[in-house]
């Protein structure tokens, strides 16, 4: 299958579950090159094995997008491994959940750190790379949660609202050379949930989550934006259960 994913070189942060496994996966088997990082190596590497051995390139690195010094070696990992980064994808996330009255204040700074800082971590790490390319694609995770605010949800909403104008402001800077592409998927299939300690917090997910799409299903969402060409650039794309009215 020839496309205009066929060759890229795609680094996933957030690869070991979830969209970002599917991404990988889904990528893989058009002709890209992926690299997988998130934080639990072994199941990166299980990953890494299974896109092989089906004729796909894949390679490994370790990633805690919290720090600034990983994210650079994951970067600088990519561009040993296959010369170039066409494309990178922000999409390690966290979404702890809970009333702003629980003051989990922890669980605050844990999706600051993870949603906000590891967005601009991925951005600085991957920015030069690709202004000396003069080519390369951002592209960032969001959510419908970016777009409307809801109870329990207020602090990972803030971070999703600063995914969008993050985005938005690096769209207007880079022009010209390289896309910026964010994605607000509705409530999709992933491990997610199990971040929220808050009880009551948990089963109204729990129940949010009866209509959830597939992560596969935001996976064809950025392969579209990635296979555009390249003086096409999908800012955005919200994607959605038709069931849910979020």
């Amino acid at each position: 299958m020839t496309t205009n994913i066929q060759g890229k070189v795609v680094a996933i942060t957030g690869a070991s579950s979830g969209i970002g496994e599917a991404t990988a996966r889904l990528l893989a088997q058009q002709g890209a090159k992926v690299v997988l990082g998130a934080r639990r190596q072994e199941r990166l590497e299980v990953l890494a094995k299974e896109l092989t051995a089906a004729g796909g390139e894949a390679r490994v690195r370790a990633v805690d997008v919290t720090k600034r010094e990983d994210v650079e070696g994951f970067v600088r990992f990519t561009v040993e491994q296959f010369g170039r980064l066409d494309v990178l994808i922000n999409n390690a996330g966290v979404m702890p959940l809970s009333l702003l009255e629980k003051l989990k204040v922890d669980e605050w700074d844990r999706m600051i750190d993870v949603n906000i800082r590891g967005v601009l971590h991925g951005i600085a790490a991957a920015l030069p790379v690709m202004k000396r390319q003069k080519s390369g694609q951002v592209i960032n995770l969001s959510s419908i949660g970016g777009h409307a605010v809801s109870p329990t949800a207020a602090v990972y909403c803030a971070t999703k609202f600063a995914v969008m104008a993050i985005s938005e402001g690096l769209r207007q800077e880079v022009g010209g050379d390289i896309r910026v592409t964010v994605i607000s998927p509705g409530v999709t299939t992933s491990e997610l949930a199990e971040s929220i300690s808050d009880a009551n917090a948990r089963d109204v997910m729990r129940e949010f989550r009866k209509v959830a799409i597939p992560a596969e299903a935001v996976a064809r969402s950025i392969a579209y934006a990635i296979s555009q060409p390249a003086d096409v650039d999908v800012s955005e794309i919200i994607i959605r259960p038709t069931a849910s009215p979020y």
